[in-house]
């Protein structure tokens, strides 16, 4: 019996702005608490499984490859803080980390690296650590039977003394603060609720801030609080009133300062309190001015600033610190129209700039006392690094993250005295992976306009240039990079012979500011064409076809994936979108919705521009639905999502379905336990990951049968 998707009643709403009038039928969709809806969504739910019911044995297997290739028993790579070593661990069978500590001994001690690599791989070290391991906090007990855990709040006292944790256990990002003394491992309410993101301490070890997020679920305030006093007497000393700006929070690595952040889209201002005088007023570096984004560092005596300030790409540059503002900033390192420099760090011997130049990243030092850049070598030329912790200003070492998508990712700390790398750890990866069996490329797609598109492949060795099934992945906005990077859980697609392929295109910041000017605002346009000219590359070069193809893309990439679908639906078998932004003009025209107004300086104001309105009515997916032959669509949401609402997917796999001219399913997912990212334990990721790529290998054509390895 063939089954029929559910069919969402229609109840016409119009909207109209600038002479255009937009009806919207599932609008009454947007009510998650209303029993039709859930009813609803649980019928997608249902029908999905059914759809997919003949890869159940498929998903099962693939989920079991991704859990056997990790060790499901591991320890993180410490992390040393004063006399302390930090670390995570967890356990076969449980969903969650363990976060414990160690003192360190004194007398006949381990070299910072040896200490590292021996503790990483597990060694029993009791001769060279002065106490026995004692855990911060076992997330898999705070989380009991609940669906959804998650920790955005994780804190210690600058005397190691306490801990203050926040948890969620709805998925939408609100927590509630909890302060543990590490001595007796009591905790104590601080009757803090619904607190947004970030945390900082005061010297003295009894006051922190915190961050309260608004109704829209923007962080917006800046609490101050002493522990053991009623909550009634926090003090706000900062309220964020320009919607477009959000609040953030952190304590200099030199322990010097509490950094007070307000950042939009485009534009950011920061104050400093100091760390121990936690009572004084704020201190601002330099005010906001529209368009101009720095952040800052301390480091002795000085302010040391990254900022675009007349440099498009972003310079550095030192300030005093009794006098930071514009007036008196002196050039450390200028701008580069080849370079562009995405963050930096200090400790008391280097600064550290982490760079991008020609779609790769890379790490500079400059040295403090000569002047002179020295570069940290990677291997492998397509590979990604990225900053590790570095919590003491004092030390040299420098410890980062490396990976490519053939080398799982590392821990790598770099001596700059003498000049040496070493791996402290990387990433096991169980079952016999060897990385001479996979081979990862760059290539070049060119768009209409001749610009030429980077794009990251991997593959086993024999397929990459050969034709097959193959999987596109894209973002495209915000400025955000999407590196190649190693994925264990990737195998169970190349070892099926698939090839896997980033488009590093514009709206992204992968080749430097420009990259992203490009692809935003009026420019979006170039954002969605640009996936098309890799598709293209990829078809006419041989390496994949329209009947293999396959798209992915979460969040603005749902929204990437969408309007390509509507631009070029015959270049693809099939389309993945989580979480996707697809009704985003409805989204961006209603200012009441978490995080739209912050949201204008990317995409436009379509309230009050007529061009931004009719940019975004262009390309928009949901608004741009017509009568083409549609791909197989998969969608996914979670119904406690603050950033995307769940119902762009719901209302968006409706109108697909009432439109499309093929055969093609449209299938809708959502999560009811969870948000944006999905399911929080790591094994009901694993089965949501194995649910995907099960999807994409039968939306290939390829057998869904049992799969022998050719490792």
């Amino acid at each position: 019996m063939e089954l029929s998707p559910p069919q969402a009643r229609k109840e016409p709403f119009e909207r109209t702005f600038w002479s255009d009038t937009v009806t919207d039928d599932y609008r009454w969709l947007e009510d998650r608490h209303s029993t039709e809806v859930l009813d609803h969504l649980r019928a997608e739910n249902s029908y999905t499984d059914q759809v997919l019911g003949e890869t159940s044995a498929l998903r099962a297997e693939i989920y079991e490859e991704i859990k056997g290739r990790i060790k499901e028993t591991d320890l993180s790579v410490p992390v040393i803080h004063d006399d302390w070593v930090y670390y995570s661990r967890t356990v076969e069978g449980q969903a969650y980390p363990i976060h414990c500590r160690r003192s360190m001994g004194h007398e006949g001690r381990l070299a910072p690296v040896e200490l590292l690599r021996s503790m990483a791989a597990g060694e029993d070290l009791t001769s060279d650590l002065a106490g026995p391991e004692y855990v911060l906090l076992d997330e898999n007990v705070e989380a009991g039977d609940a669906p959804f855990f998650q920790i955005g709040i994780f804190d210690v006292s600058p005397d190691h003394s306490q801990l203050l944790w926040g948890f969620d256990r709805q998925g939408d990002e609100r927590f509630t603060a909890v302060l543990r003394d590490l001595g007796s491992g009591a905790d104590t309410p601080q009757d803090l609720e619904g607190l947004s993101y970030g945390s900082a301490w005061a010297t003295d070890n009894k006051t922190f801030f915190y961050i309260r997020a608004d109704d829209a679920n923007r962080p917006h305030q800046v609490w101050r609080h002493e522990a053991g006093t009623p909550v009634e007497a926090d003090l706000c000393i900062h309220d964020e009133t320009d919607e477009r700006f959000f609040v953030g929070i952190g304590r200099e690595k030199d322990d010097s300062y509490i950094q007070i952040a307000m950042s939009s889209k485009m534009t950011d201002e920061v104050w400093v309190v100091p760390a121990d005088r936690p009572t004084e007023d704020k201190r601002l570096i330099a005010a906001r001015k529209q368009g101009i984004e720095y952040s800052v560092v301390h480091a002795v005596d000085r302010f040391v600033i990254l900022t675009n300030d007349s440099a498009l790409n972003f310079r550095v540059v030192n300030a005093p610190e009794d006098s930071p503002g514009p007036a008196n900033w002196t050039e450390l390192v200028p701008a580069s129209d080849d370079v562009t420099i995405g963050d930096i760090d200090v400790c008391r011997r280097h600064l550290t700039l982490y760079e991008r130049s020609a779609g790769t990243t890379r790490i500079r030092l400059r040295s403090w006392e000569t002047g002179e850049f020295e570069l940290v070598d990677q291997p492998e030329e397509v590979s990604s690094a990225w900053p590790g912790a570095n919590p003491d200003f004092e030390s040299p070492m420098l410890r980062y993250g490396y990976s490519s998508m053939v080398t799982p990712p590392s821990v790598i700390v770099f001596d700059p005295t003498i000049g040496s790398r070493t791996v402290v750890k990387q990433q096991e990866v169980l079952g016999g992976y060897d990385s001479d069996n996979y081979r990862t490329e760059r290539r070049w797609a060119e768009a209409a306009d001749g610009t030429r598109i980077p794009v990251s492949l991997v593959g086993r060795s024999e397929r990459v240039g050969s034709p097959g099934p193959t999987l596109l992945y894209a973002y495209g906005s915000y400025e955000a990079s999407m590196d190649p990077a190693f994925s264990s859980a990737r195998l169970s697609l190349l070892d099926r012979g698939f090839v896997f392929a980033i488009a590093h295109v514009r709206g992204g910041g992968e080749m430097g500011r420009q990259w992203y000017l490009d692809g935003k605002m009026a420019n979006k346009m170039n954002t969605f064409t640009d996936v098309i000219a890799v598709a293209d590359h990829l078809i006419d070069s041989g390496i994949s076809s329209p009947e293999q193809l396959v798209l992915r893309g979460g969040s603005a990439g749902g929204l990437m994936a969408g309007a390509v679908m509507n631009l070029a639906p015959e270049r693809f078998t099939a389309v993945v979108a989580q979480v996707p932004f697809v009704d985003a003009l409805t989204t961006i025209l209603n200012p009441e919705l978490p995080l739209t107004v912050t949201e204008w300086e990317e995409w436009g104001n379509p309230l009050e521009d007529r061009h931004a309105y009719a940019d975004m009515r262009a390309y928009s997916p949901i608004d741009n639905v017509s009568s083409l032959p549609y791909p197989s669509v998969l969608a996914t949401a979670g119904l406690n999502d603050t950033r995307v609402s769940y119902w762009e997917a719901a209302k968006w796999v409706q109108k697909l379905r009432q439109w499309s001219t093929s055969e093609s399913h449209v299938l809708l997912w959502t999560d009811l336990e969870s948000g944006h990212s999905g399911p929080s334990g790591r094994y009901e990721a694993w089965k949501e990951e194995a649910r995907i790529l099960a999807y994409i290998v039968w939306s290939a054509g390829l057998s869904t049968q049992a799969h022998e390895s050719d490792q």
